[in-house]
Formats: structure tokens, C-alpha cells, sequence
């Protein structure tokens, strides 16, 4: 029979959670708790999963640009066997995250668990208790309040396709819907994009998402900005959208891609005395909620940081090493790089060049067409822009901005220099292979 009472129980199965498990189960009893997969969103349907299938687009679209340069023939994505390739990787993902837990001797439980008191919680009808609480319960797609939303399906719904529709269409413009609308356009599907403002992309500057705009629009997708979807109806022949700016779309496939709410309903956290605002788990520099015996990690947390898998990851070893006397310092997040997944890629990390603009007695920004360079024409790369943004009084990097098929890695270079605050000097002292994109560096400096 398993005990009632834990050192610490964690509600939410994903990166935060497991990172925060594996940590205390060296010295704590640990129970964890999932209601969906284990493993997280992530794992299962998210990052790893569309990566898997972006690494085809990516190989046909670098197939493409090096035609007439010593490639022939087209390449075509075959939609059953890129799935199938998928599957392979994400089917093993909730077994193999068990027998990790239950390798480490942490306590598993599957189902919904809600608080009865501050310090118990109740699931499947058994009652546990704990010294401390982790909530890591992520978040969940929106689908808007409108005539015909059970029409709408989610990113979970694309990465589980078995066939490609032929014609589709994303409500929204933010990361989920430009990623998996230009892995549909590339495999050869009719994409269509609807969004109520002219923007895309919100937290990147206009002046490389208008660009990008422009080629994905190359690449087949079709935007209708301005625009708002207010019904959805089930006909002889798909899916008909309606809405202003006089939309009348009809598609095999309409995905809501509105961005992401938290997993908060089901908790009871009223009862806990956790506060919650609509952004998610309210917390203090040190990640401890309302409740002094309950803290937060992950994308349920409401803070300003990027809901991306190594933020929650660090979130969580944050949290165990404060419950095991390791630390006592409040939370400090390092630079954080961002990269959206479309063709081509773009990455930012650190200041923003909305906030360099707008304080230039402090900052300096450079921009550089680094197409013609030879990193980006050995790969013919259509066109390759990088930003940088500089300190005025340390000259040191601060913020850099990376717009090309290689973006990731580029940004990833980028990241620890601003983090260790390296100097150009110092860079200059390393030695890197050549030719190869780190070897670039200090050009960029």
C-alpha cells in the first residue's frame, strides 16, 4: 500500500516537474502526480515532435536553395512516413518517463488532484498529504467562445495527423501557428492564416517579422489580417469559417492556435489559499505561491519569462535546491534565447531591440546583411540578417537578434557571451573550426 504523507508532492508530469523529482528524490520522499501523458506537453506534443518534423522542411527547403549549384531533382515530403518517423520517438515517451521515476524511486499517480486543505490533496479518491507542494501543471490551447468551437482542433490534433489535409487554416499568428503552417505549406498543403490585428509574432520587432512575412507568403501561405472569426460550420465539403472583413473560408482542417491558458481549474488552490490571476499561478522571486509551503514551476507560473521547456527545466532544480537547504537566494534567470521554427528561422536573445531603440544614449545597434558572407553562401541562403545590440558603456553584447536558416545556432553562440558578459578581446583569444558559423563570431562582435 503506498504511504499518505511525502516530503514533497508534485502535481504535473512535464520538464519542471521531473527536473524538480529527480533532484529531491536523492534525499526526499516524492510523490508525482500527471493527468495526461507523462512527460509534458514537450515531449509528446510539442517542441520535440514539431522539431521532428520541421527537420524534413528544413532538408527540402536547403535542397531547394542549392538547385543549379550542384543539386538536381525535387524533393518531396511523404506526410504517412514524416509521422510515422514521429511517432517512433514520441510513442515511447510516457513509458520510458515511468520507468525513469520509478528508477529513482519516486512515487507515481495518475489522475486530476485537487487541494481539500492546505496541506492535503485528494486523487482517485485516496487522500495524501506533504511537507511541501510543487505545482508544475503547465498550460492548455485556447479555443475562442465563438458559434461552432468544437469544430476547432489544436496543435495536438496537427502533430497526430495521419493524413495531410489539403486545405487548412490557423486562427492566430503567435509561435504554434507560424511553426506548424509552414511545416503544412512545405508538405503541400493550402495554408491559410487568420489574424485579428496586422502582426505576427508579437515579442519580435515588425521589421523582421514583415520579412517574414513576405516569405512565407512565397512559400504558399495565405494571411488574412484584420480579421476575426466569429462561426464555424460544418458543410457537405469541410469547415466554413465566417467573420469580418467579410471572411468565408472553407478548409479540411481549421486549428486554433490563440496561444495558451493554465491548468488551474481542477486544483481547488481557493482552497490551498494559492492566488491565481488569468496569467496563471501567481509567485515570488523565490517561486513560493500565497501558500508558504506550496511554490510554482513552469508555464503555469503568471511571470513575464518565456514558456519554453529549459525555462521550466531551470525552474524546477530552482525549487529543489531551495527545499533541499541547497540555496536561499531569490530566482535569477540568465539570458534566455528565443527561436521560432519557420523558414527562415528567427532567434532573439536578451535586450530587445524595441528597448535598444528606445534608450539609445545606452545602446548601440548594429545590423548586418550578413547574406553574401561565405557561411550563408556556401548554403546559398536566400537572405541572412543578423542585429546586434551593444552596451555603450562596456561595449559588451547585450541582445542580439539572428534571421536566417541557422538562426538557432547562431543565437545559441550569442547567448553565453551576453550571459558571461565576454568581451571581443576575450573571443578573439579562441579558436574555432573552420569554416563554420562559430568561426563567425567575431564578426559579429
Amino acid at each position: 500500500m503506498k504511504q499518505s504523507h511525502y516530503d514533497t508532492i508534485i502535481i504535473g508530469a512535464g520538464p519542471g516537474g521531473l527536473s524538480a523529482a529527480f533532484d529531491l528524490s536523492q534525499q526526499q520522499s516524492v510523490l508525482i502526480i500527471e493527468n495526461d501523458l507523462w512527460g509534458g506537453t514537450c515531449p509528446n506534443r510539442g517542441c520535440d515532435p514539431k522539431k521532428m518534423l520541421y527537420s524534413a522542411v528544413e532538408t527540402k527547403q536547403r535542397q531547394e536553395s542549392l538547385s543549379g549549384f550542384g543539386l538536381t531533382g525535387n524533393t518531396t515530403i511523404n506526410w504517412p512516413e514524416l509521422m510515422a518517423f514521429k511517432s517512433a520517438y514520441t510513442d515511447s515517451v510516457p513509458a520510458n518517463t515511468l520507468a525513469g521515476l520509478s528508477g529513482s524511486n519516486i512515487t507515481t499517480v495518475y489522475g486530476s488532484a485537487k487541494f481539500i486543505s492546505e496541506t492535503e490533496i485528494s486523487i482517485n479518491d485516496a487522500l495524501y498529504s506533504a511537507d511541501n507542494f510543487i505545482l508544475a501543471t503547465g498550460q492548455s490551447p485556447v479555443i475562442p467562445n465563438i458559434t461552432g468551437r468544437h469544430f476547432l482542433k489544436t496543435s495536438t490534433d496537427f502533430l497526430s495527423l495521419k493524413t495531410l489535409p489539403e486545405k487548412m487554416v490557423f486562427i492566430g499568428a503567435g509561435y504554434v501557428s507560424i511553426e506548424l503552417a509552414n511545416i503544412a505549406a512545405a508538405a503541400g498543403s493550402e495554408v491559410h492564416i487568420i489574424q485579428h490585428n496586422n502582426q505576427i509574432l508579437r515579442e519580435f520587432p515588425t521589421v523582421y517579422t514583415n520579412r517574414l512575412i513576405d516569405n512565407l507568403k512565397n512559400n504558399g501561405i495565405h494571411f488574412h489580417f484584420d480579421t476575426t472569426v466569429t462561426e464555424v460550420r460544418k458543410t457537405d465539403i469541410g469547415y466554413q469559417l465566417l467573420g469580418d472583413n467579410e471572411l468565408d473560408l472553407t478548409v479540411d482542417l481549421a486549428i486554433s492556435a490563440l496561444g495558451r491558458h493554465p491548468n488551474v481549474e481542477t486544483l481547488n488552490l481557493s482552497i490551498a489559499g494559492v492566488e491565481v490571476d488569468s496569467h496563471g499561478i501567481v509567485a515570488d522571486d523565490h517561486l513560493t505561491t500565497s501558500n508558504e509551503h506550496i511554490y510554482t514551476v513552469g508555464d503555469v507560473i503568471s511571470r513575464k519569462q518565456p514558456k519554453l521547456t529549459p525555462v521550466s527545466t531551470f525552474e524546477g532544480h530552482y525549487v529543489s535546491n531551495q527545499l533541499l537547504g541547497q540555496l536561499t537566494h531569490a530566482i535569477s534567470y540568465p539570458p534566455i534565447p528565443v527561436t521560432v521554427y519557420a523558414s527562415p528561422q528567427l532567434s532573439q536573445v536578451g535586450i530587445s531591440l524595441e528597448q535598444a531603440q528606445k534608450d539609445p544614449e545606452h545602446y548601440e545597434v548594429r545590423i548586418q546583411d550578413t547574406t553574401k558572407w561565405y557561411t550563408f553562401n556556401r548554403i546559398k541562403e536566400p537572405e541572412a540578417s543578423m542585429t546586434t545590440i551593444f552596451d555603450k558603456s562596456t561595449h559588451l553584447l547585450v541582445g542580439a537578434i539572428a534571421y536566417t536558416t541557422i538562426a538557432e545556432e547562431l543565437i545559441n553562440y550569442l547567448t553565453p557571451l551576453i550571459a558571461n558578459k565576454t568581451s571581443k578581446s576575450a573571443v578573439d583569444q579562441l579558436i574555432f573550426a573552420y569554416p563554420t558559423p562559430a568561426s563567425d563570431l567575431d564578426y559579429y562582435l
